[in-house]
Protein backbone atom coordinates (compact mmCIF):
# COMPACT_ATOMS: atom_id res chain seq x y z
CA UNK A 1 0.00 0.00 0.00
CA UNK A 2 1.43 3.52 -1.33
CA UNK A 3 -0.55 6.36 0.88
CA UNK A 4 -0.76 9.91 -0.53
CA UNK A 5 -0.20 12.24 1.83
CA UNK A 6 -2.37 13.77 3.92
CA UNK A 7 -3.04 17.47 2.74
CA UNK A 8 -5.10 18.51 5.82
CA UNK A 9 -2.14 17.73 8.27
CA UNK A 10 0.69 18.11 6.41
CA UNK A 11 -0.85 21.99 6.29
CA UNK A 12 -1.22 21.98 10.19
CA UNK A 13 2.03 20.20 10.40
CA UNK A 14 3.60 23.47 8.82
CA UNK A 15 1.60 26.31 10.92
CA UNK A 16 -0.23 24.46 14.21
CA UNK A 17 1.94 25.15 16.25
CA UNK A 18 3.71 28.23 15.00
CA UNK A 19 0.60 30.43 14.01
CA UNK A 20 -0.95 32.17 16.85
CA UNK A 21 -4.45 31.63 16.20
CA UNK A 22 -6.35 28.76 14.54
CA UNK A 23 -9.59 29.57 13.16
CA UNK A 24 -9.51 26.47 11.54
CA UNK A 25 -9.33 23.98 14.74
CA UNK A 26 -12.18 21.02 14.56
CA UNK A 27 -11.68 20.39 18.48
CA UNK A 28 -12.81 21.84 20.86
CA UNK A 29 -10.69 23.59 23.60
CA UNK A 30 -8.67 21.04 25.27
CA UNK A 31 -9.31 19.98 28.96
CA UNK A 32 -6.28 20.76 30.88
CA UNK A 33 -4.58 17.61 32.99
CA UNK A 34 -5.74 18.65 36.57
CA UNK A 35 -9.37 19.65 35.19
CA UNK A 36 -9.87 16.30 34.09
CA UNK A 37 -8.47 15.03 36.82
CA UNK A 38 -11.08 16.75 39.47
CA UNK A 39 -13.66 15.15 37.77
CA UNK A 40 -12.07 11.57 38.72
CA UNK A 41 -14.80 9.89 41.14
CA UNK A 42 -13.39 7.35 43.62
CA UNK A 43 -12.93 4.12 41.29
CA UNK A 44 -11.22 6.09 38.70
CA UNK A 45 -8.93 8.21 41.38
CA UNK A 46 -8.01 4.99 42.52
CA UNK A 47 -6.99 3.16 39.11
CA UNK A 48 -4.96 6.86 38.32
CA UNK A 49 -2.86 6.80 41.67
CA UNK A 50 -2.74 3.13 41.54
CA UNK A 51 -1.64 3.02 37.89
CA UNK A 52 0.99 0.61 36.27
CA UNK A 53 2.87 1.77 33.42
CA UNK A 54 3.00 -1.62 31.77
CA UNK A 55 0.80 -3.35 29.02
CA UNK A 56 -2.87 -2.79 28.62
CA UNK A 57 -5.82 -5.00 27.56
CA UNK A 58 -5.48 -4.79 23.70
CA UNK A 59 -9.31 -4.49 23.32
CA UNK A 60 -8.75 -1.93 25.53
CA UNK A 61 -9.67 -1.49 29.34
CA UNK A 62 -12.97 -3.13 30.28
CA UNK A 63 -14.33 -0.14 32.52
CA UNK A 64 -13.61 1.85 29.91
CA UNK A 65 -15.49 -0.21 26.97
CA UNK A 66 -18.42 -0.91 29.33
CA UNK A 67 -18.63 3.13 29.91
CA UNK A 68 -18.68 3.68 25.85
CA UNK A 69 -21.08 0.87 25.42
CA UNK A 70 -23.28 2.74 27.17
CA UNK A 71 -23.21 5.68 24.05
CA UNK A 72 -24.13 2.87 21.93
CA UNK A 73 -27.53 1.31 22.84
CA UNK A 74 -27.64 -2.34 22.17
CA UNK A 75 -23.76 -2.87 22.13
CA UNK A 76 -22.17 -4.48 24.85
CA UNK A 77 -18.39 -3.87 25.85
CA UNK A 78 -17.40 -7.19 23.46
CA UNK A 79 -18.77 -4.88 20.65
CA UNK A 80 -16.05 -2.06 21.26
CA UNK A 81 -11.99 -2.38 20.47
CA UNK A 82 -10.33 0.82 21.58
CA UNK A 83 -7.75 2.56 19.55
CA UNK A 84 -6.13 5.57 18.53
CA UNK A 85 -8.94 7.33 16.17
CA UNK A 86 -7.19 6.93 12.75
CA UNK A 87 -6.34 3.76 13.65
CA UNK A 88 -9.91 3.11 13.68
CA UNK A 89 -10.00 4.30 10.01
CA UNK A 90 -7.27 1.97 8.89
CA UNK A 91 -8.02 -1.08 10.72
CA UNK A 92 -11.55 -0.84 9.45
CA UNK A 93 -10.93 -0.10 5.75
CA UNK A 94 -8.42 -3.03 5.31
CA UNK A 95 -10.74 -5.58 7.23
CA UNK A 96 -13.62 -4.87 5.12
CA UNK A 97 -12.08 -3.86 1.68
CA UNK A 98 -10.30 -5.77 -1.03
CA UNK A 99 -8.81 -4.59 -4.58
CA UNK A 100 -11.94 -4.06 -6.62
CA UNK A 101 -14.02 -3.12 -4.07
CA UNK A 102 -15.84 0.04 -4.69
CA UNK A 103 -16.90 2.24 -2.12
CA UNK A 104 -19.47 5.43 -1.68
CA UNK A 105 -17.96 8.08 0.82
CA UNK A 106 -19.10 11.52 2.04
CA UNK A 107 -16.89 13.86 0.15
CA UNK A 108 -15.35 16.62 0.99
CA UNK A 109 -14.06 14.96 4.00
CA UNK A 110 -11.47 13.53 6.13
CA UNK A 111 -9.12 12.19 3.69
CA UNK A 112 -8.49 8.86 5.51
CA UNK A 113 -12.38 7.70 4.79
CA UNK A 114 -11.66 7.55 0.83
CA UNK A 115 -7.63 7.93 0.79
CA UNK A 116 -7.13 4.31 2.28
CA UNK A 117 -10.11 2.17 0.46
CA UNK A 118 -8.05 3.49 -3.01
CA UNK A 119 -4.68 2.86 -1.36
CA UNK A 120 -5.94 -0.87 -1.03
CA UNK A 121 -7.39 -0.81 -4.78
CA UNK A 122 -10.68 0.20 -4.59
CA UNK A 123 -13.16 2.36 -6.57
CA UNK A 124 -14.34 4.84 -4.51
CA UNK A 125 -17.97 7.12 -5.99
CA UNK A 126 -18.01 10.65 -3.89
CA UNK A 127 -20.94 11.29 -2.10
CA UNK A 128 -21.33 15.30 -2.53
CA UNK A 129 -23.70 17.57 -0.76
CA UNK A 130 -25.52 20.19 -2.58
CA UNK A 131 -23.66 23.18 -1.79
CA UNK A 132 -26.32 25.95 -1.26
CA UNK A 133 -27.51 23.95 1.84
CA UNK A 134 -25.20 21.32 2.56
CA UNK A 135 -27.45 18.02 2.19
CA UNK A 136 -26.76 15.14 1.00
CA UNK A 137 -29.40 13.78 -1.43
CA UNK A 138 -30.29 10.00 -1.01
CA UNK A 139 -31.32 9.42 -4.61
CA UNK A 140 -27.35 10.90 -5.54
CA UNK A 141 -26.40 7.77 -3.50
CA UNK A 142 -28.53 5.34 -4.75
CA UNK A 143 -27.24 6.05 -8.54
CA UNK A 144 -23.74 5.61 -6.99
CA UNK A 145 -24.17 2.05 -5.98
CA UNK A 146 -23.00 -0.63 -8.01
CA UNK A 147 -23.39 -4.56 -8.14
CA UNK A 148 -20.06 -4.89 -6.32
CA UNK A 149 -20.32 -2.00 -3.83
CA UNK A 150 -18.90 -3.14 -0.39
CA UNK A 151 -18.89 0.15 2.04
CA UNK A 152 -20.30 3.44 1.94
CA UNK A 153 -18.57 6.07 4.06
CA UNK A 154 -20.39 8.74 5.97
CA UNK A 155 -19.38 11.32 8.35
CA UNK A 156 -22.08 12.87 10.36
CA UNK A 157 -22.11 15.42 11.83
CA UNK A 158 -20.04 16.39 8.35
CA UNK A 159 -16.39 17.51 8.52
CA UNK A 160 -16.38 20.32 7.11
CA UNK A 161 -20.00 21.46 6.18
CA UNK A 162 -21.54 20.94 9.82
CA UNK A 163 -24.11 18.99 7.79
CA UNK A 164 -26.59 16.29 10.06
CA UNK A 165 -29.03 14.93 7.86
CA UNK A 166 -32.60 14.26 9.31
CA UNK A 167 -33.31 11.07 11.80
CA UNK A 168 -35.87 9.65 9.05
CA UNK A 169 -33.32 10.42 6.05
CA UNK A 170 -30.81 8.26 8.40
CA UNK A 171 -32.68 5.50 8.59
CA UNK A 172 -33.42 5.79 4.99
CA UNK A 173 -29.73 5.73 4.43
CA UNK A 174 -29.48 2.57 6.90
CA UNK A 175 -32.32 0.62 4.81
CA UNK A 176 -30.03 1.35 1.89
CA UNK A 177 -27.32 -0.61 2.93
CA UNK A 178 -29.39 -3.01 4.88
CA UNK A 179 -31.45 -4.03 1.43
CA UNK A 180 -28.04 -4.36 -0.40
CA UNK A 181 -26.12 -6.05 2.12
CA UNK A 182 -23.84 -3.24 2.04
CA UNK A 183 -21.10 -2.51 5.19
CA UNK A 184 -21.93 0.89 6.51
CA UNK A 185 -18.69 2.95 8.22
CA UNK A 186 -20.40 5.83 10.31
CA UNK A 187 -17.25 8.75 11.64
CA UNK A 188 -19.24 9.86 14.44
CA UNK A 189 -16.52 11.90 15.75
CA UNK A 190 -18.51 15.10 16.42
CA UNK A 191 -21.52 13.40 17.80
CA UNK A 192 -22.55 15.00 20.59
CA UNK A 193 -22.03 18.05 19.76
CA UNK A 194 -25.37 18.69 17.82
CA UNK A 195 -26.92 22.49 18.55
CA UNK A 196 -30.12 20.86 19.20
CA UNK A 197 -29.84 17.41 21.11
CA UNK A 198 -33.40 16.26 19.19
CA UNK A 199 -31.21 16.37 15.93
CA UNK A 200 -28.69 14.10 17.35
CA UNK A 201 -28.41 10.49 15.55
CA UNK A 202 -28.51 7.45 16.89
CA UNK A 203 -25.09 5.65 16.64
CA UNK A 204 -24.74 3.39 13.68
CA UNK A 205 -23.55 0.37 15.18
CA UNK A 206 -26.93 0.52 17.35
CA UNK A 207 -29.11 0.46 14.20
CA UNK A 208 -27.46 -1.80 11.79
CA UNK A 209 -25.70 -5.25 11.90
CA UNK A 210 -23.38 -4.63 9.40
CA UNK A 211 -22.35 -1.32 11.09
CA UNK A 212 -19.38 0.14 11.94
CA UNK A 213 -19.22 3.39 14.22
CA UNK A 214 -16.33 5.35 14.97
CA UNK A 215 -15.68 7.73 17.57
CA UNK A 216 -13.39 9.07 20.32
CA UNK A 217 -12.49 12.01 22.79
CA UNK A 218 -10.56 13.81 20.37
CA UNK A 219 -13.44 16.17 19.19
CA UNK A 220 -16.71 16.12 21.84
CA UNK A 221 -14.87 15.84 24.60
CA UNK A 222 -12.00 18.04 23.89
CA UNK A 223 -9.26 15.35 25.11
CA UNK A 224 -7.37 14.98 21.67
CA UNK A 225 -4.09 14.63 23.40
CA UNK A 226 -5.28 11.12 25.22
CA UNK A 227 -4.96 9.76 21.38
CA UNK A 228 -8.28 7.04 22.39
CA UNK A 229 -10.92 6.36 20.33
CA UNK A 230 -12.86 3.56 19.70
CA UNK A 231 -15.12 1.20 16.89
CA UNK A 232 -18.81 -0.32 17.74
CA UNK A 233 -19.99 -2.93 16.12
CA UNK A 234 -22.14 -5.95 16.34
CA UNK A 235 -21.17 -7.92 13.52
CA UNK A 236 -18.97 -10.43 15.59
CA UNK A 237 -16.58 -11.84 12.88
CA UNK A 238 -15.73 -8.41 11.73
CA UNK A 239 -14.48 -7.71 15.31
CA UNK A 240 -12.72 -10.59 15.70
CA UNK A 241 -10.47 -9.62 12.06
CA UNK A 242 -10.38 -6.08 14.03
CA UNK A 243 -8.89 -7.24 16.97
CA UNK A 244 -6.23 -9.57 15.07
CA UNK A 245 -5.03 -6.53 12.59
CA UNK A 246 -4.51 -4.42 15.73
CA UNK A 247 -1.90 -6.84 16.99
CA UNK A 248 0.18 -5.49 14.07
CA UNK A 249 -0.67 -1.41 14.61
CA UNK A 250 -0.23 -0.50 18.27
CA UNK A 251 -1.40 -4.25 20.12
CA UNK A 252 -2.74 -1.81 23.10
CA UNK A 253 -3.34 1.22 24.16
CA UNK A 254 -1.60 3.78 26.25
CA UNK A 255 -2.67 2.97 30.07
CA UNK A 256 -2.78 6.69 31.14
CA UNK A 257 -4.64 7.88 28.28
CA UNK A 258 -7.33 4.78 29.12
CA UNK A 259 -8.02 6.07 32.52
CA UNK A 260 -8.26 9.90 31.76
CA UNK A 261 -10.47 8.91 28.68
CA UNK A 262 -12.76 6.52 31.30
CA UNK A 263 -12.93 9.63 33.56
CA UNK A 264 -13.87 12.16 30.98
CA UNK A 265 -16.34 9.96 29.49
CA UNK A 266 -18.33 9.75 33.61
CA UNK A 267 -17.82 13.90 33.43
CA UNK A 268 -19.19 13.78 29.80
CA UNK A 269 -22.43 15.95 30.95
CA UNK A 270 -20.33 18.56 32.70
CA UNK A 271 -17.61 18.64 29.22
CA UNK A 272 -20.38 18.92 26.49
CA UNK A 273 -22.19 21.66 28.33
CA UNK A 274 -19.36 23.80 28.62
CA UNK A 275 -18.21 22.45 25.10
CA UNK A 276 -21.98 23.94 23.48
CA UNK A 277 -21.85 26.92 25.59
CA UNK A 278 -18.82 28.06 24.33
CA UNK A 279 -20.22 26.75 20.52
CA UNK A 280 -23.38 28.71 20.55
CA UNK A 281 -21.34 32.00 21.66
CA UNK A 282 -18.99 31.12 19.25
CA UNK A 283 -21.32 30.70 16.01
CA UNK A 284 -23.22 33.87 17.36
CA UNK A 285 -19.79 35.65 16.80
CA UNK A 286 -19.70 34.03 13.10
CA UNK A 287 -22.88 35.01 12.47
CA UNK A 288 -22.41 38.66 12.49
CA UNK A 289 -19.08 38.84 10.71
CA UNK A 290 -20.45 36.93 7.40
CA UNK A 291 -23.84 39.24 8.13
CA UNK A 292 -20.84 41.99 7.60
CA UNK A 293 -18.61 40.30 5.34
CA UNK A 294 -21.96 38.91 2.73
CA UNK A 295 -19.53 40.27 -0.25
CA UNK A 296 -16.70 38.30 1.06
CA UNK A 297 -18.80 35.07 2.19
CA UNK A 298 -21.88 32.66 1.42
CA UNK A 299 -22.68 31.35 5.23
CA UNK A 300 -24.15 28.38 5.60
CA UNK A 301 -24.67 28.10 9.68
CA UNK A 302 -24.22 24.26 10.82
CA UNK A 303 -26.13 22.23 12.24
CA UNK A 304 -23.65 20.67 14.56
CA UNK A 305 -19.88 19.74 14.98
CA UNK A 306 -17.06 22.88 15.65
CA UNK A 307 -16.60 23.24 11.83
CA UNK A 308 -18.37 25.00 8.81
CA UNK A 309 -17.62 25.74 5.29
CA UNK A 310 -18.35 29.02 4.40
CA UNK A 311 -17.67 30.02 0.37
CA UNK A 312 -15.36 32.46 -0.54
CA UNK A 313 -16.50 34.25 -3.09
CA UNK A 314 -14.09 36.68 -4.96
CA UNK A 315 -10.46 35.08 -3.86
CA UNK A 316 -8.12 32.50 -4.55
CA UNK A 317 -8.74 30.33 -1.09
CA UNK A 318 -4.94 28.99 -1.09
CA UNK A 319 -4.01 32.51 -1.18
CA UNK A 320 -5.96 34.02 0.64
CA UNK A 321 -4.82 31.63 3.82
CA UNK A 322 -1.34 31.62 2.64
CA UNK A 323 -1.59 35.67 3.40
CA UNK A 324 -3.83 35.54 6.65
CA UNK A 325 -1.08 32.87 8.22
CA UNK A 326 2.20 34.70 7.18
CA UNK A 327 1.14 38.00 7.94
CA UNK A 328 -1.29 37.98 10.80
CA UNK A 329 -0.64 34.94 12.23
CA UNK A 330 -4.11 33.69 11.90
CA UNK A 331 -4.55 29.53 10.16
CA UNK A 332 -7.49 28.56 7.95
CA UNK A 333 -7.85 25.72 6.36
CA UNK A 334 -8.42 26.09 1.81
CA UNK A 335 -10.68 24.05 0.16
CA UNK A 336 -7.80 22.33 -1.72
CA UNK A 337 -7.25 20.50 1.15
CA UNK A 338 -10.07 18.61 0.85
CA UNK A 339 -9.52 18.22 -3.24
CA UNK A 340 -12.70 20.00 -3.27
CA UNK A 341 -12.63 22.68 -6.70
CA UNK A 342 -14.96 25.32 -5.51
CA UNK A 343 -13.37 28.37 -3.20
CA UNK A 344 -14.45 27.45 0.13
CA UNK A 345 -12.38 28.02 3.62
CA UNK A 346 -12.65 26.21 6.72
CA UNK A 347 -13.76 27.83 9.80
CA UNK A 348 -13.59 26.34 13.62
CA UNK A 349 -15.58 27.35 16.58
CA UNK A 350 -14.56 24.91 19.17
CA UNK A 351 -11.99 26.97 20.79
CA UNK A 352 -11.99 29.43 23.95
CA UNK A 353 -9.55 32.02 21.61
CA UNK A 354 -11.83 31.66 18.39
CA UNK A 355 -13.25 35.54 18.92
CA UNK A 356 -9.64 36.91 19.32
CA UNK A 357 -8.28 35.11 16.08
CA UNK A 358 -12.05 35.71 14.05
CA UNK A 359 -10.90 39.63 15.36
CA UNK A 360 -7.48 39.44 13.96
CA UNK A 361 -8.48 38.04 10.82
CA UNK A 362 -11.27 40.80 10.07
CA UNK A 363 -8.28 43.51 11.22
CA UNK A 364 -6.17 41.56 8.46
CA UNK A 365 -8.73 41.90 5.79
CA UNK A 366 -9.28 45.40 6.86
CA UNK A 367 -5.64 45.89 6.50
CA UNK A 368 -5.72 44.77 3.07
CA UNK A 369 -8.41 46.32 1.72
CA UNK A 370 -10.49 43.75 1.60
CA UNK A 371 -13.61 45.85 3.04
CA UNK A 372 -16.67 44.97 4.05
CA UNK A 373 -20.62 45.82 2.99
CA UNK A 374 -21.51 48.53 4.35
Amino acid sequence: MKLTPFSCERLFARHEFSARYLLCSSDCEGLGQSEALAMADAETARLWSGLRLGYTESQGLPLLREEIARLNPGCGPDDILVLAPEEGIFLAMNCLLSAGDRVVCTWPGYQSLYQIAESLGCAVDRWEPEPERWSFDLGRLEKALRPNTKLIVVNFPHNPTGALPAAAVFRRLIEIARRRGIALFSDEMYRFLELDAADRLPSAAECYEKAISLSGMSKAFGMAGVRIGWLATRDKELMQGLREFKDYTTICNSAPSEVLALIGLRGRERILENHLTRIRRNLALLDSFFSRRADQFRWTRPRAGTVAFPELLREDPDRLCEEAVTRAGVMLLPSSVYGYPRPHLRFGFGRENMPQALERFEAFLESQGRAARP
